[in-house]
């Protein structure tokens, strides 16, 4: 059995927030390897980038956190927004991870999860030792704040992403049927047979009403993220004094690029690169997106 289809040897944990929902999510088997602390993006959950995670799985010990209403954990009631859900997963992390002693800490995050890493970067500097953020969705400062504004009044729920998920289709009669459904389509377009797999067996479950499976990760959730924004983005990302890679995709929302390179002038920790294909790019080719990840991280040692 080789690394890209060996099952990841991972545990449960789970941590009262105090804030009306558990938090939980996965970690491996401490070895003494240094340790990578992973966020989702916007609808997904960390074990869906289980074949980016296994080819990783060789070099690094594995902390998955699944954000509030996301994979395995609880919904919590609205959305705490941006910046707590980024605190209470350092909390959780910092909490929780004794049993793995010293080692390094490197962090990995994806589109609505890069930014959470970004900001949990921002407010401990001492948390991690190297990170990297895949296509983070970091708002441009005049855009991040309209989204405020918007937010405040109640009009970002109307946002055309906002509107576009809480029209998603949320429950098939079967795990497959959702994953030949999805095959190809909208945020889902290139995904490989492995990370589409990993998709239908992570964040789907059982549906409430007995008929087959539905999201883990309710279209209203979704919505919820994409009608709100962080508080203080651009002041958090310039406090960032961790050595990080952004990978910007080739193919992604038009505002990125802008932002990565604006961040990229204004914080010499940042080092930006692009990286070919689209949003999920390391959902599309895990080998590509591993191999230019373990180099970056390989320096954090």
């Amino acid at each position: 059995m080789t690394a890209t289809n060996r099952p990841l040897d991972l545990q449960p944990w789970a941590w009262d927030t105090g804030h009306d929902f558990t938090l939980r999510g996965w970690h491996s088997v401490p070895s003494g390897k240094p340790l990578l602390h992973v966020l989702h993006g916007n609808s997904f959950c960390g074990r869906v980038y289980e074949p980016l995670l296994r080819r990783l799985s060789a070099h690094v010990d594995l902390w998955l956190c699944d954000v509030q209403g996301h994979g395995d954990t609880d919904l919590g009631g609205r959305f705490k927004g941006w910046n707590l859900n980024a605190a209470l997963a350092a909390d959780a992390f910092e909490t929780l991870r004794k049993p793995f002693g010293a080692v390094p800490r490197i962090a990995l995050g994806h589109s609505f999860g890069g930014v959470l890493t970004l900001l949990m970067m921002a407010e401990r500097p001492a948390l991690f030792q190297r990170a990297a953020v895949m296509d983070p969705v970091i708002f441009p400062a005049a855009m991040a704040l309209a989204m405020t504004m918007a937010e405040a009044t109640g009009m970002a729920q109307h946002s055309p992403l906002a509107r576009a998920a809480r029209k998603r289709r949320h429950q098939w009669p079967s795990r497959q049927d959702a994953i030949d459904s999805l095959r190809g389509r909208g945020t889902y377009k290139g995904w490989s047979d492995e990370a589409l797999a990993a998709f239908g067996e992570h964040a789907l479950r059982p549906a409430a009403n007995g008929e087959g499976v539905e999201l883990k990760c309710p279209p209203s959730r979704e919505a919820e993220v994409f009608a709100s924004a962080p508080v203080g983005l651009w002041s958090a990302l310039r406090r960032v004094n961790t050595p990080t890679l952004l990978l910007h995709a080739s193919d992604s929302f038009p505002f990125i690029l802008p932002s990565a390179r604006q961040l990229g002038a204004s914080n010499r920790q940042v080092t930006v690169e692009e990286f070919p294909g689209n949003h999920c790019f390391m959902q599309c080719d895990p080998d590509a997106a591993a191999r230019r990840l373990q180099v970056w991280f390989n320096e954090a040692r």
